[in-house]
């Protein structure tokens, strides 16, 4: 979960690469280009400039609106811990504190969420906010604020607002951050109070970056222009239920309807009417069940195009995210407690997405309910994940569908929907833009949602042409897109993030868990008192018989719309399983039995059940484990794709000694991607390869690298064809979003294609004097041939200067101005590169996009072992550092210990506080 971008990632993994079109452009950096010259660098670019926006870690302040002292703890690390005597000090000391290393930001976050950024970075940004608008987050977490909260969540992040506020108080942009100093040099903004809201809107930009299917959805109708019903099945095959296990085992689903027939009933009515789920046929496909038409394909193309210039929240755009969480009960422990682990895989990003702290009430009370530490999110009160004096948390994406695309049929000032014309629900927004006018736009809504299409020329044009079945209405002026969302609903996830804070036993946790309604996560637990669990919370949409939510549906037809939502108590959840531990890494949820569709597009289980195999080792013989056991788990680099295919690759005859050296280097190995491994390059070379001629090179261009260029067939089959009828088409997805992307979904499409020598998907046509390929083995021929001169262009000819760590690397950028700022801006605020162990689908997930390279674009953004029989034991560790400020000694004072995979001590009690307190701050009344 949380803002920022990505590390960089391309085809040449000795660059730091950011792809044009991508993560905010911002075009203000070329202002300040054109502005600051010469000897103004020396000048301007202080010592004091750069120190002005330094914390006070020291001594006391008067903060207004305090009722008494509140204590603020640094450790060596600047991590802060905080001692308050109300709830409200507390929170406002919490917003304080946050704002004094990391406002910039929380500003770059709230300006994301409310699509403000052209008032913050000019005109560039306007097609971004208009997108935004169009979403509309800002207007939800409103709605949500007035309607839905407590008036207790209102309490704490009026207190929180407060508390940023009294930091802003009086400065000015250089007192707060060198980017405002940079900013402050081409236009004249200047940060605005913090609102309660502007917490809540955050929740939406984190549900975005977590929002199930989507990707695959338009993916999917992308691949039609190119490849029949079989082929695309191929490349989304089943999840191996018989090999790689669901979370939840020893399942339970409170109260569900014994009566469920499977026809599709049961659920909380979304629209005022009962309904199910259930799994239909293509919903955009002609009668006769095959996919629509190649006009949709070129508008949901205009689709992405639109969602890959925004900035993430927290992770690449949905593609990736993943997750490990696991917990071990008492019996299977040296200590006799539980053990949770947790490791969040998200986009790479300085400052880390996470802030690290500790809110404590001196004496817990109903004046002060609070004693909790862990990872918190710059931008809104209580933390987020973490453990409490009772129970510890940890969360991994659940990746259930709550989205879904629809073709909509516009007529005149409305839209069709059962044979009647329905009028939009519209709205005026007025974009602001520094430097410049501002721009109206009009926002028009359906029952399915905002039309995302009157975002994007492209959209419109393709609308008007888009075919379908010969059932849909005449297309008039054309069709447009809208999306349904479950975060688009108010909600109480808010609420929920204070009650977990506070829970005290299982109970109390599971009834916070039914308040965080998005994004839905795997929440794991653990308690003191020996217990632990898994529920999967969140507002999970039913649908249809006809209806499986994999792709874009009609919008005219209310057989296709979403019929409820699946209730609370009938959503799974585990407590203390015979096995006594519960793994969870973005797997399939449960077995084929549950009676609702969570989604088709799970995890395929790589990582869980790599996971769940140690653990067994380690317990095997009544072993226990430790918590540097289960440090170590969560560093395994081993590669499950490279156990399956190395033995075949070592089969293969190859003529070319220098193709041999390099082949030779897989003999006796262990499949560890550890850094400094000349295997696991090779290896991943030869995977990327092998992906890039079966797969990579017949999907259509919307899926392929941008700028690269092929000789294809214009349609029909993946196997080789005549020269003549080929043309030329240029890749147009960034590296780090293209496919075919190499994770554990193309793990399964390769096994499910090895035994079959003569599968189409393994002919290649000859190129010149480069040799195809008839069958698997020639194909994987080519493959190690042209991963050995990739490796020799890229590392050098003597095979004993290759490691995999000099491929895989990971750049730590600045999420505004060090992505495509002047080489100055981006020498100050960014950092790395870093030499990384793991890989794709690994525990230790350090994420690569085989289709654009070998660079690292999602890390364990944090590791965290809970101890709960000593809470004081505890470790954790962040990406980077607990300050945004780049010349802070806390600005990335972590990643070198979290590179090498070591954790830091955590400290909780009063006593181990103290202990480990470097700075104390006093804030006064």
């Amino acid at each position: 979960m949380p803002p920022n971008t990505t590390a960089t990632t391309g085809q040449q993994p000795g660059k730091s690469r950011r792809k044009k079109g991508r993560r905010g452009r911002l075009v203000v950096l070329v202002l300040v280009l054109a502005i600051i010259g010469g000897l103004a660098y020396g000048a301007y670019w202080s010592v004091s400039t750069v120190r002005a926006s330094f914390p006070q870690t020291k001594g006391s302040i008067t903060l207004d609106g305090l009722s008494g002292p509140v204590d603020v703890k640094r450790d060596g690390y600047g991590i802060p811990q905080i001692y308050a005597s109300s709830d409200e000090d507390l929170f406002m000391a919490q917003g304080y504190v946050q704002a004094q290393d990391r406002f910039y930001e929380m500003d770059v976050r709230r300006h994301m969420t409310s699509g403000r950024l052209s008032e913050m970075f000019g005109k560039g940004q306007i097609g971004n906010d208009e997108f935004l608008r169009t979403l509309g987050w800002e207007r939800v977490a409103q709605e949500e604020y007035d309607t839905k909260l407590s008036d207790a969540t209102k309490t704490y992040l009026q207190a929180y607002a407060k508390g940023v506020n009294a930091y802003l108080d009086g400065k000015d942009g250089e007192d707060i951050s060198l980017e405002y100093a940079a900013l402050g040099l081409t236009n004249d903004y200047k940060p605005q109070k913090w609102t309660p809201v502007d917490s809540v809107a955050w929740l939406k930009a984190m549900a975005w970056d977590l929002r199930g299917n989507m990707q695959d959805e338009i993916d999917r109708s992308l691949m039609t222009s190119r490849l029949g019903p079989q082929q695309i099945d191929d490349l989304y095959p089943d999840y191996p239920y018989e090999r790689n296990r669901v979370i939840v085992q020893q399942g339970q689903y409170d109260e569900l309807t014994q009566t469920f027939d499977g026809s599709g009933t049961g659920g909380a009515s979304a629209d005022g009417t009962t309904g199910g789920t259930g799994n239909g046929t293509d919903p955009a496909a002609g009668t006769n069940g095959t996919p629509a038409s190649s006009a949709l394909q070129t508008q949901l193309s205009g689709l992405y195009g639109a969602l890959e210039d925004l900035p993430e929240a927290v992770g690449v755009n949905g593609n990736g995210i993943g997750s490990n969480s696991w917990v071990v009960g008492g019996r299977h422990t040296i200590t006799g407690k539980p053990l949770l682990a947790n490791d969040p895989h998200l986009s790479a990003s300085l400052p880390s997405v996470w802030y690290q702290m500790g809110l404590h009430c001196r004496s817990v009370s109903d004046k002060c309910q609070y004693d909790v530490s862990g990872y918190t999110f710059a931008g809104m009160p209580g933390v987020i994940i973490g453990h409490n004096q009772d129970i510890s948390w940890g969360m991994t994406n659940s990746g259930v569908d709550v989205t879904d695309l629809y073709l909509q049929k516009l007529t005149g000032d409305g839209y069709l929907f059962d044979g009647k014309v329905k009028p939009f629900e519209s709205r005026e927004e007025t974009i602001k833009v520094a430097g410049g006018s501002a721009k109206k736009i009009v926002v028009r809504e359906t029952n399915n949602g905002p039309l995302l299409s009157d975002r994007d020329d492209e959209l419109v044009k393709v609308g008007r042409k888009a075919a379908v079945d010969t059932a849909a209405p005449d297309r008039g002026d054309g069709y447009g897109l809208a999306l349904r969302w479950t975060a688009l609903e108010p909600g109480t996830s808010m609420d929920a993030v204070f009650a977990i804070n506070k829970a005290a036993d299982w109970d109390d946790f599971r009834a916070a868990a039914t308040l965080f309604d998005v994004p839905s996560q795997n929440l794991v637990y653990a308690d003191t008192r020996n217990n632990i669990g898994y529920t999967l919370p969140g507002k999970i949409p039913t649908r249809a018989e006809r209806h499986d939510g994999s792709i874009p549906a009609p919008g005219w037809d209310g057989k296709y719309r979403w019929t409820g939502y699946i209730e609370q108590d009938e959503l799974p959840h585990e407590y203390n399983p015979e096995r006594g531990y519960i793994v969870t890494a973005n797997q399939a949820v449960v077995d084929e039995e549950y009676p609702y569709t969570l989604t088709e597009d799970w995890g395929y289980g790589a990582r869980s059940q790599r996971i769940n195999d140690l653990m067994e080792s380690k317990l095997k013989g009544g072993g226990k484990v430790s918590t540097e056991d289960m440090r170590q788990m969560q560093l395994d680099n081993s590669s499950e794709i490279a156990k399956l295919l190395v033995p075949q690759l070592l089969k293969i005859d190859v003529g070319d000694r220098h193709v041999r050296e390099a082949q030779k280097l897989l003999e006796g190995w262990d499949y560890t991607q550890d850094s400094e491994s000349a295997a696991a390059a090779y290896f991943n070379s030869v995977w990327r390869n092998v992906l890039k001629l079966a797969f990579g090179n017949k999907l259509p261009k919307e899926l392929r690298v941008k700028g690269q260029c092929l000789w294809v067939e214009p349609t029909g089959t993946t196997g080789p064809v005549d020269d003549e009828r080929r043309v030329r088409e240029c890749g147009e997805r960034d590296a780090d979003q293209a496919q075919p992307d190499g994770g554990d979904r193309w793990f399964e499409v390769v096994r499910g294609l090895l035994d079959d020598q003569d599968s189409d998907w393994w002919k290649v046509p000859s190129v010149g004097t480069r040799p195809g390929a008839e069958n698997r083995d020639e194909l994987f021929r080519r493959a190690m041939v042209d991963a050995r001169w990739e490796l020799t262009a890229e590392l050098g000819k003597d095979i004993d200067t290759w490691s995999w760590g000099r491929l895989h690397r990971l750049f730590l950028e600045n999420q505004t101005l060090g992505t495509e700022g002047p080489g100055f801006l981006q020498y100050a605020l960014n950092r790395g590169p870093w030499k990384l162990s793991g890989g794709e689908a690994t525990v230790n997930a350090t994420g690569w996009n085989a289709a654009g390279g070998y660079g690292v674009v999602w890390v364990p953004s944090m590791r965290m072992v809970v101890n709960l029989d000593d809470l004081d034991k505890s470790k954790w560790i962040n990406l980077t550092g607990a300050s945004g400020h780049a010349y802070s000694a806390h600005y990335v004072d972590q990643t070198d210990k979290w590179a090498k995979g070591e954790l830091l001590d955590w400290s909780f009690s009063k006593e181990a506080v103290d202990k480990s307190t470097r700075d104390t701050l006093v804030l006064k009344p």
